[in-house]
């Protein structure tokens, strides 16, 4: 652990004061429900109490809801065990609903941004997470996101030309895998295991999480000798009928299908795939899990999906288990991976606070540049529910470097993928 703490005399809000007032001012104030509020560096950031104030963004209701509640209630948990500890580091946590919707994203931030925030844990879903990364690195608030994994989020990441068309954004950070990751993962992890000879991918090109992941795979999946013969696509609003993506994977002999989609559209291929006695393998990624979970949905029809993921509730060490039974007391169900990753980032800020050396009656601004230093200092680690038993770490870029593991749907659960 460094000793550093934290000068804010050396602040980048400092450094860079002359530029965001020339070129943000404008954009800031566009953003904001309160002219009064939204001004970055204003002393509104600062905690009036003893504890760290945490805003967290995700929907908890409609159609992604699942991955919303499962991050506000794993949060809370770890936020209610680190407050009866009683030590130094003491948390509020205020989740707001988006309904996985951008623009109502934006605004639970401004009203986050109102009650005296200080640090962002969120938001949940991808497209609402690139727009609030933006608006939090305009006002120098550190964020966290468990599950928004496009590099977008984070910026600074060349496109498929190998071009940056935006910059990083220095104070945003992610507790999971970003999609290009999960991606290549993905490929490395069939290529290694044959478990396709044919692959096929369907994919949403009409949501930024799905063609991220997309991009990646293929480009993987060539290098590692994959032969990939169907590819198509949907859409959010033709998402009811893959009729055509089936039958074009079925007539080129797919014997594998990749979903890089979230599990609603997955629960309706696989119910279209049986009807037409098409069974392939078929293998996703996070926004698989929750698949069990869906109204109405037969169950069966999951049996030995596979995906790759960084938390299983089945695993038998202590704390994963611990963090189970006390989800399972909340919130009725079992925990996903993304409760698990919203549990390790408030667990990864209590720790980065510590080491920052800050106090809660410091400026959200300064919470930021000193969470930051720590975040990217090489010295920092972290070691959670979600990252198998080894230390993580943060890169300069945002990135977590953390292990996936593979996982099949048996009888009704996940289990560990033996290789």
């Amino acid at each position: 652990m460094s000793s550093r703490i934290f000068n804010p005399s050396m602040s980048r809000r400092t450094l860079v004061a002359g530029l965001v007032g020339l070129s943000a001012a404008g954009v800031l104030a566009g953003c904001s429900n309160d002219d009064s509020s939204s001004s970055a560096g204003s002393s509104s950031g600062s905690a009036s109490g003893a504890t760290f104030k945490i805003g967290g963004i995700g929907p908890t209701t409609g159609a992604a809801a699942i991955y919303g509640n499962a991050v506000k209630n794993g949060a809370q948990i770890a936020v209610d065990e680190i407050n009866a500890e009683g030590g130094d580091i003491q948390f509020e946590l205020n989740f707001q609903d988006d309904e996985n919707d951008a623009e109502r994203s934006v605004n639970a931030y401004n009203n986050l941004k109102d009650w005296g925030m200080q640090i962002l844990m969120g938001t949940v879903t991808t497209t609402p997470c690139v727009a609030v990364s933006s608006e939090t690195n305009a006002d120098n608030m550190f964020q966290i996101t468990p599950s928004g994994s496009s590099t977008d989020v984070i910026g600074g990441q060349p496109d498929a030309d190998g071009n940056i068309s935006t910059p990083r954004k220095e104070n945003v950070f992610q507790m999971c895998f970003t999609d290009p990751n999960q991606g290549a993962a993905s490929a490395q992890y069939i290529s290694e295991q044959a478990l396709g000879t044919k692959i096929a991918i369907i994919y949403n090109n009409s949501d930024t999480y799905s063609t991220g992941i997309y991009n990646s795979f293929k480009a993987e999946a060539e290098a590692d000798g994959l032969e990939i013969v169907s590819e198509t696509t949907f859409t959010d609003d033709s998402a009811t009928d893959f009729s055509v993506q089936l039958n074009d994977a079925k007539n080129a002999g797919a014997d594998l299908v990749f979903l890089p989609i979230y599990y609603t559209p997955i629960s309706l291929i696989l119910t279209q795939a049986n009807q037409m006695g098409y069974a392939p393998k078929w293998f996703g990624v996070d926004g698989m899990d929750g698949l069990l979970t869906v109204e109405g949905f037969d169950t069966s029809l999951a049996e030995g999906c596979m995906l790759l993921t960084p938390f299983v509730a089945t695993a038998e060490d202590e704390a994963t288990q611990d963090f189970v039974a006390k989800f399972e007391e909340v919130a009725s169900e079992t925990p996903n991976q993304f409760a698990a990753d919203a549990y390790d980032c408030i667990y990864a800020l209590k720790s980065a606070l510590e080491q920052a050396g800050v106090t809660p009656d410091t400026d959200y601004s300064d919470i930021c540049d000193a969470l930051v230093e720590v975040f990217t200092s090489g010295d920092f680690s972290f070691t959670g529910l979600t990252t198998a038993g080894e230390a993580a770490t943060w890169s300069d870029t945002g990135e977590i470097s953390k292990q996936p593991m593979g996982m099949v749907i048996q009888d009704g659960v996940y289990m560990p993928l033996d290789a």
